[in-house]
């Protein structure tokens, strides 16, 4: 009986085992991971920051454990820890369904984690399984972020090394006529080679960070450049706005993205659409400085708490 036998085809997301064809060092922080497998046909073709959950094998049993139908994820849940297959978001870099084959771009930190300890490691012919959506279903599975309005004058976006596939991946679906800056701070300047194209309108600015705490470029960089960017607001009509609610970034995850009851853009057109990812206190300081400080309507920003320095990913 196959593994994914017990999941029904028009599940919005589906588990699908994918195993390593081709693995590239695209740059001295990234390696991009080519996978295959007999449902991968299946995967949807979102582009943009479409987001997947890898799950890693265990070191005895592999997946023999793992749960394979469509209530995986609580049945997952209930495990017991060390039974309990480690579980990370990326972002999906390229899906080619005609070949049955994706792609997803892993940054290395050293073995400080299963999914960076699992890429250092990996082969060809090693398995992973990937919850990812599923290009069978009725209606769009989720986890894109990007909601930019029809009408935008500019676009921002910003984030760290975590954030780059992302970025990339926006950056390489937007319109030839977006105009706009992406920000990235990543550890080397060669790191950018993960980005292969982007609108000639859109301004690319990368920070290398080097042994530099991350965020230390990124931060004043952003506030520079939304400063610019943020259509004008007379100060007094800021200090109208309501108070920006504070998010405990230790216990609390920061993710706004502003949708509509559709799951689409809440605003038709916008001088401004911002999209910030990567760790979660340098996104904090900047989600304030724009909405508070630049006084950027809310509904035309997205920020997303990727990782908490100091802190282990949620497993969930």
């Amino acid at each position: 009986m196959s593994r994914l036998s017990q999941q029904s085809p028009d599940s919005i997301f589906i588990l699908v085992a994918a195993v390593v064809t081709r693995i590239e060092q695209v740059s001295p922080s990234y390696r991009r991971f080519t996978f295959t497998g007999p449902e991968v046909q299946h995967i949807a073709d979102n582009r943009h920051d479409q987001r997947i959950k890898l799950l890693f094998p265990l070191p005895e049993t592999g997946f023999d454990g793992l749960p394979m139908h469509d209530d995986w994820y609580q049945a997952w849940r209930l495990l017991p820890t060390p039974e309990r297959h480690a579980m990370r978001t990326y972002t999906i870099r390229e899906v080619r369904q005609d070949v049955a084959e994706f792609d997803i771009d892993i940054a290395l930190h050293g073995r400080v984690g299963p999914a960076s300890t699992w890429a250092l490691d990996a082969r060809i012919g090693d398995e992973l399984i990937v919850n990812v959506p599923n290009a069978r279903a009725a209606v769009t599975a989720g986890g894109v972020d990007w909601h930019a309005p029809e009408s935008v004058d500019q676009v921002l976006l910003a984030g760290d090394e975590t954030a780059l596939p992302a970025i990339a991946g926006i950056l390489e679906s937007l319109p030839d006529t977006s105009r706009g800056i992406a920000v990235v701070e990543i550890p080397h300047p060669d790191d950018i080679a993960v980005l292969s194209t982007k609108p000639d309108g859109v301004e690319l600015v990368v920070l290398p960070r080097g042994d530099q705490p991350v965020g230390t470029l990124l931060i004043p960089e952003v506030e520079r450049i939304a400063s610019r960017l943020a259509p004008t607001v007379d100060t007094a009509a800021i200090a109208t706005l309501p108070t920006l609610e504070d998010v405990d970034i230790d216990r609390e995850l920061l993710w706004e993205v502003p949708v509509d009851e559709h799951g689409g853009p809440v605003l038709a057109s916008a001088p401004l659409y911002a999209w910030l990812a990567g760790e979660a206190s340098a996104i904090k300081t900047l989600r304030r400085h724009l909405v508070s400080g630049c006084g950027v309507d809310r509904k035309s920003v997205a920020f997303m708490g990727y990782w908490r320095y100091g802190k282990s990913e949620d497993n969930g």
